[in-house]
This record gives structure tokens, C-alpha cells and sequence, in this order.
């Protein structure tokens, strides 16, 4: 008899293996006679003042416990933020200052940390090499308000931004404009010292500008995009007088945009993904070939409400299992991407625990099927699971223990119901983050 449920842990177990940030990372820094080689872009080392490493986001350490195993004693000094509970075995030497703090709302950490990098970058030469090591959830790390915003009004911001459901885009769209690091700004206070960014994407798309709020990259947005974000959310009212005064003022053009393409503070800066949820998907989806399953790679560009994404998969799941199409059972199906959540309840949970719940209503009864969703992060929502593993009896269940899973789906409590279920996914801090992907297995 077929495992779909070892089945779809084996292939989590390999996407997460495939974008191992560590490895990544050295695959891309290397130091042969008098140059340094980052990618394909060289260095000379006899020009070289100093090597600095930032890192900031959820795969920070392992990303620069990997940089300095590759340049050793070369590197100078670093500064690494990450998530919480991320930087556990991170072992590094003195001149590296390691911080752990909140996401996804920014915090005091986050803003200890986030000065450390304004005092490093401030104060940089021509002969200087900053290597960035940028991974998701680094906008929320590493926050650096402007004067005029503090840190209180970043953490409300954020905060309405989360619980509205706005994409990520939408959401860094505005965080750029209330920042002093992102949106291009950490290249334009690093200039002129050279500024080589390694990047793990986190983002639909890979849009170089998003991912951690694209703090070395051109940025494509302004405050006017801010504004209407807020505006679209009807948060204008909510947010604190500071934030529309800051974007009025940008929109008037009292205070300076972000740097944008062709601006000068770029001319010595080189952005390379790394990693990336595609890069997940197909390591799944070679290895459910080989496990003798027929594959379809649906998209990696998955975005919407999460209980409405988890109606498509069963819908998608039934029509295999039924008619045999998209194609023949045994089959797997699998997407990535990022959806969102609009709260309306006060339960506990993330997207793709709503997600699996979700489905587990709409698969209740169907034989032969399971679905896994994950954070690759390993941490779905502000909880320690990294997502949840259902099937066609989940719901059946839930009756037997009495649970009631509309009810939980209402509330946005799908933690505690799948907690009680025995299908939430425990991973732990993975040390990468390259979105989510939906794996479904049909037997």
C-alpha cells in the first residue's frame, strides 16, 4: 500500500535540502590567487581595504557561518540578523555581531541591530567590499525608521498591513518609504565602497526590489504607491499621524525618493539570487518521479486568500482522482508561492495551516489523497509549525472528536484544531525561506 503521507514528507525533506542556503552560499564565493569571486564578478585583493559581511533575514546565520568558512580570516567584521530561535549552532568568530530578534513584526533587536549596520555602512570607502547576504522576513529584522517614524509606529503599520491580507509587495512598498536601509537606500549609504548581494528569494517571482524590501536594488516603487496601499486597505485613518505625513511629504517631494534605476549609487553594486522557490519545486518534483508518481509542476506563482487557493488544490486533486485530469492517478500536483490571510477571527494559526484546513473540508470523503503545505521557513504564521499534512478522512476525523472545523476556519484557529488532529508539520527552524510550496499526492 502507497505512504502518501511518508511520501509527501520525503519530498518536503528533499525540497527543503535543495535550497540549503549554506551550500548556496559557498557555491558562489570563492578566492583564487589575488582576486575575490563573487558569482562570476571578481575582485581584486590587493585593492581591498576591508570585507564586510551583512546578513539579515531568517537564513542569516547559516548564510554567513557559510561565507566565513569559504574567506575565513579575509572578512573583517560582520553584523547577522535573524529570526528568533534561527541562530542557534551559529558559530562565529569575535568580530561578528550576531542578533536575534522579532519578526514578523519589527522590534528592539531588530532596531539594535538595524543601527550597528547604519554605523558600519556609514562610514566606507572606494576600497571597501560589503557582501550582503540577504534572506526572507529581513524587513521586519532589520528595521531602521526614518527620524520622523518610530519604531511604535512601524510595529502599527506592520501590523495593519499584516492582518489585511496585503501581499508582500503591497506590504514593502510601504515599509521602503518609512525606512532609512531599504529600498536601494543600504546601497546608497554604502557608496562608494563596492556592494555584492547574495540573495535567497522569498518572493512570487523573485522580484529583486521586494525580497527583503530590495535594500541594494533600484527601487520600483514610490510613496505614492505607499499611500495607495493604504489607502486600498482603508488603514489611512489607523495609521499613526507620523506615517501620512512622511508620505504626503515624500509625494511632495519635501523629502527624497528612493534611489531608482540609474541612479549613481548602484554603479558598484551586484545582486545575484541564489535560491528560490522554483528551485524547491523541482527537487520535489524529481524525486515524486522517482517514488513512480506521474508529475504536473503547476506554477510557482500561487498567490491568493488561503482557504480560497486550498478549494483550487482539491478541486484540482478531485478531478484526478475522479477523471483521471489534469492526469492519471498516481499523481502529483504541486505549486509554490505565497498566499495571505485576511483575519477575521482571534484564533491561532498561519496561511498554510488555514490553507490545509481549508482543503481538508473540501477533500472530506475522498479516498486515496493527501496534501502537505509549508513554510519552508519552518515556521507558518506566529507558530511553531511549519504548515500541516491533511487527507480525505481529516474531516471524518474531526467529527469522531467532535472538533468543528468550519467553526475553526471562521475564527482563523487552525493551529489548535490540527494541533488536536495530529496533522500539523513540525520542521523547526530550517535556516531557509524560499516561500511555500503545496505538494498533493493522489494515490
Amino acid at each position: 500500500m502507497v505512504d502518501l503521507v511518508g511520501d509527501l514528507r520525503q519530498l518536503c525533506d528533499v525540497a527543503l535540502r535543495a535550497v540549503d542556503p549554506a551550500r548556496a552560499v559557498r557555491e558562489h564565493l570563492r578566492v583564487s590567487e589575488n582576486a575575490l569571486w563573487v558569482g562570476e564578478t571578481a575582485w581584486n585583493l590587493k585593492e581591498l581595504r576591508d570585507v564586510l559581511v551583512i546578513a539579515a533575514g531568517k537564513a542569516a546565520s547559516p548564510m554567513a557561518q557559510a561565507a566565513h568558512e569559504s574567506l575565513g580570516a579575509m572578512l573583517t567584521a560582520g553584523i547577522v540578523v535573524t529570526k528568533s530561535g534561527h541562530a542557534a549552532g551559529c558559530s562565529l568568530p569575535g568580530n561578528f555581531q550576531v542578533f536575534e530578534a522579532e519578526h514578523p513584526t519589527p522590534g528592539i533587536q531588530g532596531a539594535r541591530a538595524a543601527g550597528e549596520v547604519l554605523h558600519l555602512v556609514e562610514q566606507l570607502s572606494e576600497r571597501d567590499l560589503v557582501l550582503v547576504l540577504l534572506s526572507g522576513g529581513a524587513s521586519a529584522l532589520l528595521p531602521a525608521p526614518v527620524p520622523a517614524i518610530s519604531l511604535s509606529d512601524l510595529q502599527i503599520v506592520t501590523m495593519l498591513l499584516l492582518r489585511s491580507g496585503a501581499p508582500i509587495e503591497e506590504l514593502n512598498a510601504v515599509r521602503k518609504h518609512l525606512s532609512r536601509l531599504s529600498g536601494g537606500q543600504l546601497a546608497r549609504l554604502a557608496a562608494p565602497a563596492a556592494v555584492a548581494a547574495l540573495i535567497l528569494s522569498d518572493v512570487v517571482g523573485d522580484p529583486l526590489d521586494v525580497i527583503a524590501s530590495g535594500p541594494t536594488t533600484p527601487d520600483s516603487s514610490t510613496y505614492a504607491d505607499a499611500w495607495r496601499v493604504l489607502e486600498h486597505y482603508e488603514l489611512l485613518s489607523r495609521v499613526p499621524e507620523s506615517v501620512r505625513e512622511r508620505l504626503a511629504a515624500g509625494m511632495a517631494g519635501a523629502v527624497v525618493e528612493t534611489p531608482k534605476s540609474g541612479d549613481p549609487c548602484f554603479a558598484r553594486v551586484f545582486n545575484r539570487i541564489i535560491g528560490s522557490n522554483r528551485v524547491a519545486a523541482l527537487a520535489a518534483a524529481q524525486t515524486a518521479e522517482r517514488l513512480g508518481y506521474r508529475v504536473l509542476l503547476l506554477s510557482t506563482f500561487v498567490q491568493g486568500e488561503s482557504r480560497d487557493v486550498a478549494r483550487v488544490a482539491a478541486a484540482l486533486m478531485r478531478s484526478v482522482r475522479v477523471n483521471g485530469e489534469p492526469l492519471a492517478a498516481p499523481a502529483c500536483l504541486l505549486w509554490g508561492g505565497e498566499t495571505t490571510v485576511t483575519v477575521r477571527g482571534n484564533g491561532t494559526g498561519g496561511r498554510n495551516q488555514e490553507l490545509a484546513l481549508a482543503a481538508a473540508l473540501a477533500l472530506d470523503g475522498l479516498p486515496d489523497v493527501a496534501l502537505l503545505a509549508l513554510a519552508t521557513d519552518g515556521t507558518d504564521g506566529p507558530t511553531d509549525a511549519a504548515g500541516a499534512v491533511v487527507d480525505g478522512s481529516t474531516a471524518s476525523h474531526a467529527r469522531a472528536l467532535g472538533l468543528d472545523l468550519h467553526a475553526a476556519l471562521r475564527n482563523n484557529d487552525a493551529y489548535p484544531a490540527l494541533a488536536t488532529l495530529g496533522a500539523l508539520l513540525h520542521t523547526g527552524p530550517t535556516g531557509t525561506n524560499v516561500n511555500d510550496l503545496l505538494l498533493m499526492l493522489i494515490a
